[in-house]
């Protein structure tokens, strides 16, 4: 059971982005270069040469803030990461079987960490030294040896705070230099004399917060690079000081001020001097982070290259080197991301060869660029991307072909699979962001396969449609014949591009002639005010691969074609039947009035009927899969079931009455109902609720045959309790092998777990039930399961499977921020 059960599940994409903090990535040098991402509570271990995320740990209870590769000394591959977080702790992260897992927690905090450093003690036993900067105003110092970490001393800082902390070993001693940057403008200096670190400086000159210090070490001396939100960037240098080199210089001479102290060690006590070695300004904005271009072999062995890159607000990197003959630093190569609405650069990292560099922007985006190594230029490349808000709803295309996804970071994102020529491999990406709106997010339906409505916190519900360079971009990214995706396109009249005009909320369609009126003759006049100012900001993009951010941001928006008005307060669900004709909504709601569900026609966008019943907010909506039936469930613990009358051919309007419903004396659930789902075949529902239990209903086929007696709709299934809160549910499109119905249940606290339930089995001896998965701690979330959905067809998206595939796939998505695609082996169920 267990053997199958290892091949049952496995992870196809997972779609994250980085936290809102400086310190939220690091390159690492092991398997071609990983990158370790602090996403959420999580941190991803992804790798930009397979374009995907290959390991996701879990571990810590609040947001990730730090992460940090341990550099060995060789500069191997590193076999040991820290991660810091809001939760007040430290994890140390090993290699065991080419698995991370966390070997040692530091706890001792008393605020969120935000920023930490680590370096190999020398000696015989290798111990691990690490240094922490917390909310609480103190830097703390950590020994790891074996798995037993302790704190071994505080710095306090009284009430000013440590934005970072750099550790290094000084040049011709075994002793050990801390370089913290505080909020007071200063750098301090640190020097560890036996166990304890004592203050021998402090290297005054920034004006404002200083957000990064790092140390490199060439030539014998240490390098420090200090960032500073007073824009700026000061390189100071430290090195041993002889008595040759003091006394070499006349006193006509003008030299930057030298601060001497000394350091005893095994060695005897050493002389060093700190002066400032440059001062590097060219950003326009607060710079965020700096990191020293790696160590590279060069002629068999280790060297320094005096390159380092920087990071801003003002939304650009800087890579600057040092000149050889001049020693003067210039500013080599400028980076960075135009227009859309965001806010610039948190963090920057080189690859371990230099070859790229990264940025991770304020929503979380990373930007990754490539050096051309024919004519040295950097170009944007492919890179994960997600959500930075809690994702609400997603839903498959009816075809299985992408995903849509909503969240609370007011964009709709759409990921699909990229087949690259003469490649096996099937790698996910967001390929459009449809939608970028000003409130959050909530809930999506599909309404044909390329358009969509959506319902965000507002009263309203937006219906959106592809644009003709969408079609063509996504038939050239997944490889599919651009004939049979525009033939499925309802409207004739498909929009070229879509944009938001200056001072406008909504997506505006542009159809070719708006391209032709603004390349008209620049001499004729300009009739009034507003043709002085082109609206288009939309400029067709032709992609062979997936976009990169900045598209994602400007030219991959649908157009909005239609507002439908209707409900009272914040719109919560969303739901389409199979035949694609009515749409039914609900909102927010804590009376009868509001609480109504509203049908609409897809074909007129007319509101065709109003269902009131429940007394508080409809969670989730579900149509049968033939149609037949609506069903709808609620806050208030109860749900209803309302069946579509034929009525006479003359009134083509489909029309809904009420068929059954639950009330308090048998609704079983005595908490929300937070999510439900029909089987296949639309004999039986699910319904799951906070109260822990899952209920099956049915056989709704059998149920109300007489005449004006209301149909009766019963348990089919024992009360089965999952031990916390069920936030999603959802049934396959196919059976097991054993003829039983496959659910996905998701949870409150993230887990996802894998049902088998069979009709007609004595439901009493609660033998119906059979657990079959539960998913992997690092496959689940570490928040609540908002959404579950299998792909429609069986078989995996972006593959050439055939119709009788052992292959299923499922999508989830997250309050923490996380979206997962999930193959599982339905032989193994």
């Amino acid at each position: 059971r267990s053997k199958m059960a290892a091949v049952a599940v496995e992870t196809a994409h997972v779609a994250r982005c980085a936290n809102r903090s400086p310190h939220a990535v690091s390159w690492g040098r092991g398997g071609g270069g990983c990158l370790a991402l602090a996403s959420c509570r999580s941190v991803l271990i992804y790798e930009p040469e397979k374009r995907g995320v290959t390991e996701v740990l879990n571990g810590h209870k609040g947001r990730v803030n730090c992460v940090h590769w341990v550099q060995k000394d060789d500069y191997d591959s590193e076999v040991e990461l820290v991660s810091g977080a809001s939760d007040s702790c430290l994890i140390v992260w090993e290699l065991r079987n080419s698995k991370f897992a966390a070997s040692t927690r530091l706890e001792g905090h008393s605020g969120a960490v935000c920023a930490l450093t680590a370096i190999h003690g020398a000696g015989e036993n290798p111990k691990l030294l690490i240094a922490s900067a917390a909310a609480d105003s103190s830097v703390k110092i950590w020994r790891k040896q074996g798995l037993m970490g302790e704190c071994i001393q505080t710095l306090c800082f009284g009430n000013g705070f440590m934005m970072d902390v750099a550790l290094a070993r000084l040049p011709g001693s075994d002793a050990v230099i801390l370089a913290c940057g505080g909020d007071d403008s200063n750098v301090y200096l640190f020097i560890q004399a036996g166990e304890q670190f004592q203050k021998i400086h402090s290297l005054r000159g920034h004006e404002d917060w200083v957000r990064g210090v790092e140390w490199a070490a060439r030539d014998g001396n240490l390098l420090l690079a200090s960032c500073s939100q007073d824009c700026l960037i000061r390189i100071w240098k430290i090195f041993i000081r002889t008595e040759s080199s003091s006394k070499e210089y006349d006193e006509g001479i003008i030299k930057l001020k030298e601060d001497v102290f000394n350091v005893r060690s095994n060695q005897g006590e050493v002389s060093y001097a700190v002066t400032l070695e440059t001062v590097l300004s060219g950003h326009e904005n607060w710079v965020y982070g700096l990191h020293w271009h790696p160590p590279i072999y060069k002629d068999g062995r280790l060297e320094q290259p005096l390159s380092l890159l920087s990071a801003s607000m003002d939304k650009t990197m800087i890579i600057w080197t040092s000149d050889d003959e001049s020693d003067v630093w210039l500013e080599q190569i400028r980076v960075g991301e135009v227009g859309g609405n965001t806010l610039g650069f948190y963090g920057c990292q080189f690859s371990p060869d230099g070859s790229m560099i990264l940025a991770h922007a304020f929503h979380g985006a990373l930007h990754l660029w490539r050096k051309n190594i024919f004519n040295g230029e950097w170009s944007p490349e492919v890179v994960l991307s997600g959500h930075f808000g809690s994702v609400q709803d997603l839903i498959w295309d009816p075809e299985g072909e992408f995903i849509l996804s909503v969240g609370a970071d007011q964009t709709t994102r759409l990921f699909a699979p990229w087949r690259r020529p003469g490649c096996d491999q099937v790698t996910w990406h967001e390929i459009a962001r449809p939608q970028i709106h000003g409130f959050d997010m909530q809930c999506i339906a599909m309404i044909s396969r390329f358009q969509f409505v959506s319902g965000a916190d507002e009263k309203v519900l937006r219906v959106f449609t592809a644009t003709k360079n969408f079609v063509e971009n996504f038939s050239s990214i997944t490889r599919a014949p651009l004939e049979d995706v525009l033939s499925t396109n309802i409207c004739n009249e498909i929009p070229e591009g879509a944009s938001v005009p200056a001072l406008g909320l909504s997506n505006k369609a542009l159809f070719q002639g708006d391209f032709m009126a603004s390349k008209m003759d620049p001499s004729a006049m300009p009739l009034n005010a507003a043709d002085q100012c082109p609206q288009t900001y939309f400029h067709p993009i032709h992609l062979t691969e997936p976009p990169s951010e900045d598209h994602l941001l400007q030219s991959t928006l649908w157009a909005e074609v239609q507002k439908l008005y209707g409900h009272g307060y914040e719109v919560f669900c969303v739901a389409c039947n199979s035949s694609l004709t009515v749409v039914a909504s609900a909102c927010k709601a804590s009376k009868v009035e509001h609480a109504a569900i509203i049908l609409w026609s897809t074909s007129n966008w007319k509101q065709l009927l109003s269902l009131p019943l429940h007394s508080l907010t409809v969670t989730q909506l579900a149509f049968s899969p033939n149609d037949q039936f609506l069903l709808a469930v609620s806050r208030d613990r109860t749900w209803s079931l309302w069946k579509q009358r034929e009525v006479a051919e003359s009134t083509t309007d489909p029309f809904f009455s009420l068929f059954a419903h639950t009330d308090k004396n048998n609704a079983i659930h005595s908490r929300i109902i937070w999510s439900c789902d029909w089987t296949y075949d639309s004999k039986y529902f699910v319904t799951g609720s906070r109260d822990k239990k899952l209920v099956v209903w049915g056989d709704v086929d059998s149920a109300g045959r007489s005449e004006g007696n209301p149909g009766v709709v019963r348990p089919c299934s024992s009360v089965l309790d999952v031990g916390d809160a069920v936030t999603a549910v959802s049934f396959n499109s196919v059976t097991s092998l054993d003829e039983s119905y496959i659910l996905a249940v998701g949870l409150d606290c993230g887990n996802i777990l894998l049902y088998k339930w069979k009709p007609n089995v004595n439901p009493s001896a609660n033998i119906d039930w059979v657990k079959c998965v539960k998913l992997d701690k690092s496959q689940c979330h570490t928040l609540t399961v908002k959404r579950l959905r299998w792909r429609g067809p069986v078989g995996r998206a972006g593959y050439k499977d055939e119709d009788g595939s052992e292959w299923l796939q499922l999508a989830s998505c997250g309050a923490d921020h996380g979206i997962s695609i999930f193959n599982i082996n339905r032989l193994s169920l």
